[in-house]
């Protein structure tokens, strides 16, 4: 039988061999922790504990644990002994469904996200929960789960170029992690250390009125449900969340002032929000389809909302690209220098602020558009101004609205203007 001559390694536990016995290496670096590895032809290795005359405890293959984190448990099991517990009624337990990561989220929803927080902020969270970290978990024990997962997950965030929402599903799984440390679900958290995965810097962009309109067309070419979903982010300057999300019982399109009533539950700030609804507007919502009597607006099973903007937002890039370089082409120019600049979904509402201050609309009038919570009214007069201004923002988005029409009706231009990330010629 091998025999260590000095505290395991990883370098050696891989290097040392399987024979026809089933062998047990004690660790001189922890007494009480073995390598256990089978006879051959198989020799598979795994990680064990014998400690005070206790009944062995097995901790797993050397494949799903590494040695750093094999010792830790096995020092774990060593101080549930110490301490007069039983480890194994300890494994058990976390091996019960309520370990399984999806049962413990769901109860980090109800008993910390949804209880602590506001209507539209427990709603993103539950999103994000859904889209970004139930799918790849679900069916693994929370125990189960190291840091290495936390960073692949990270990682295919940041890949699939959206960096923001990396940070925040970062920000997120640290709560998670901290709140079940706490509740006494796990003992550690696997972000301990662990640095966000991004730098997000804040962004002006603003799409040019050649962009507005590739952007337009590209809408038009795309189709449903995302198509006429775009145009409603580039008409109204509203939330991509809230626009999604948006059902007919929310807009009253017959009176003679038609509106949308965002309720506080779907706004973001968790404050009631009128949208004056244009002509525009009525004429996108008149074209969607009804899905199985669904009274949802962007629903393609008539139960929830649309998912997967991410592979939208590429097919509206490929799009107005090929829309961009066709052009290009018809004006005899070099299709292939024409390049868009990288825009995010978000930039359509910065865009819909800037083009309305350039048409002489005031700033806390763009602010109430926006459903943002603090700017130019502060204070006592905040309170009295909170549901005020409709008409001014009626008659903003009127003139939005004429812009728009006179942007997407305009001809191809001679030549192709490149923007730089600002919006201003390069």
């Amino acid at each position: 039988m091998a025999k260590a001559k000095s505290a395991f390694t990883a370098k050696w536990v891989e290097s040392v061999e399987a024979t026809d016995k089933r062998q047990e290496i004690p660790d001189p670096g922890l007494r009480g922790f073995y390598l256990v590895i089978q006879p051959r032809p198989g020799g598979a290795k795994s990680w064990a504990v014998r400690y005070k005359g206790n009944t062995k405890i097995t901790i797993g293959s050397i494949a799903a644990w590494k040695l750093a984190d094999a010792r830790k448990e096995a020092g774990r099991i060593m101080r549930a002994y110490d301490e007069g517990r039983d480890p194994r009624a300890e494994k058990k337990e976390a091996s019960s469904d309520d370990n399984l990561t999806e049962n413990v989220l769901d109860e980090f929803l109800k008993r910390h996200v949804k209880a602590k927080n506001k209507g539209r902020t427990a709603y993103d969270v539950e999103n994000t929960i859904n889209r970004e970290i139930r799918p790849k978990w679900k069916g693994k024990m929370i125990t189960a789960i190291r840091r290495r997962d936390v960073v692949n997950l990270l990682d295919d965030i940041v890949d699939r170029g959206v960096p923001t929402m990396a940070v925040r599903t970062y920000a997120l799984l640290k709560k998670f992690f901290n709140w079940s440390v706490e509740r006494g679900i796990l003992e550690v958290s696997p972000m301990g250390g662990l640095k966000p995965p991004a730098t997000v810097e804040a962004r002006d962009r603003v799409l040019s009125d050649s962009e507005f309109r590739l952007a337009w067309l590209a809408a038009e070419e795309i189709g449903w449900p995302f198509g006429p979903l775009f145009k409603m982010l580039m008409v109204t300057a509203q939330r991509k969340e809230e626009v999604a999300g948006g059902s007919r019982p929310e807009f009253d399109l017959k009176g003679k002032e038609p509106v949308w009533i965002i309720p506080p539950a779907r706004a973001k700030n968790g404050r009631e929000h009128l949208v004056p609804v244009t002509r525009l507007v009525i004429s996108l919502i008149a074209s969607l389809p009804t899905i199985d009597d669904s009274e949802l607006l962007f629903t393609t099973n008539g139960k929830t909302t649309v998912g997967g903007f991410s592979k939208a937002k590429e097919r509206l890039d490929a799009a107005m690209l090929r829309i961009a370089r066709k052009e290009a082409e018809e004006r005899g120019d070099d299709p292939a220098g024409v390049t868009i600049p990288h825009w995010v979904l978000h930039d359509f509402r910065r865009t819909a602020a800037s083009g309305m201050a350039a048409l002489g609309v005031e700033p806390h009038v763009i602010e109430a558009v926006l459903n943002h919570k603090s700017g130019t009214i502060k204070g006592v007069a905040a309170v009295y101004n909170r549901y005020d201004y409709d008409q001014e923002k009626r008659r903003a988005l009127t003139r939005w609205e004429r812009h728009i029409k006179t942007i997407i009706t305009a001809k191809p231009g001679s030549n192709v203007v490149v923007f730089d990330g600002r919006g201003r010629k390069k």
